[in-house]
């Protein structure tokens, strides 16, 4: 299962059209916040099922603002971030992704990408498409690859 996990598009879609055409077939989009008011675009340039979250940017959204959905064999809590004060660390949303029993918390908001592998957490950010802020600020998303094992790999792809 290959999963593309997105977020902080702001309404601007070039860099995603390159992203999913890079990555060819993908089984399922991650969007976590920052669409502004673009789901349909996003669903239509996916071509798959997609998951999407609201976030700071996105007003008068009906998205809803967090989920916990299963992806493969593991719990996924995918937020925005704001909420959780992210730009200041990741441990409040990890204490939150915990709580909910979930073992991969995905979020964005910081338009900095990271991957974390905690003890019992894995934290996910793929950063921004659109406007990245980390150091080159090239534009970002995240990988998630899952074998037939059910071994998760995760990897930051730029363009």
């Amino acid at each position: 299962m290959k999963v593309l996990i997105v977020s902080d598009t702001h309404s601007r879609h070039e860099n995603l059209a390159e992203a999913i055409k890079r990555e060819g077939r993908i089984d399922l989009m991650v969007h976590l916040g920052d669409a502004e008011g673009c789901e349909s675009q996003i669903q239509k340039l996916a071509g798959c099922p997609l998951e999407i979250v609201s976030g700071n940017c996105d007003f008068f959204s009906s998205l809803s603002q967090e989920k916990e959905i299963e992806i493969g064999d593991s719990m996924a809590f995918l937020t925005h971030g704001h909420y959780y004060n992210v730009n200041a660390g990741i441990e409040d949303i990890q204490k939150e992704a915990r709580g909910r029993g979930c073992g991969l918390v995905m979020f964005g908001h910081t338009h900095r990408p990271i991957i974390h592998q905690g003890k019992d957490i894995i934290a996910l950010n793929p950063g921004s498409l659109s406007y990245p802020r980390q150091e080159g600020r090239r534009p970002s998303y995240i990988v998630m690859q899952i074998g037939d094992d059910g071994a998760e790999k995760f990897e930051i792809r730029y363009l």
